[in-house]
């Protein structure tokens, strides 16, 4: 029975963390988005920006930050 309630902690503290980093996921991306906007990017290139920072959010983060200054 103890082993039972073991997993079941372990799978909320799972669940925690993959809801925290989806959070996070979306709070960097919307930052990417309007970051974009407010250095003059058309809607184009910030909705792209916002797409990518969705999907790939490591590497979209880091290849932003590489090419958000001209």
């Amino acid at each position: 029975m103890e082993l039972i309630g073991i997993s079941l902690v372990g799978a909320l503290f799972i669940f925690m963390i993959v809801i925290g980093l989806f959070i996070l996921n979306i709070a960097t991306s919307i930052w990417a988005y309007r970051d974009a906007k407010r250095k003059g990017k058309s809607n184009e290139y910030s909705l792209i920006v916002l797409v990518a920072t969705i999907v790939f959010p490591i590497i979209g983060l880091i290849i932003y930050f590489i090419i958000r200054n001209d």
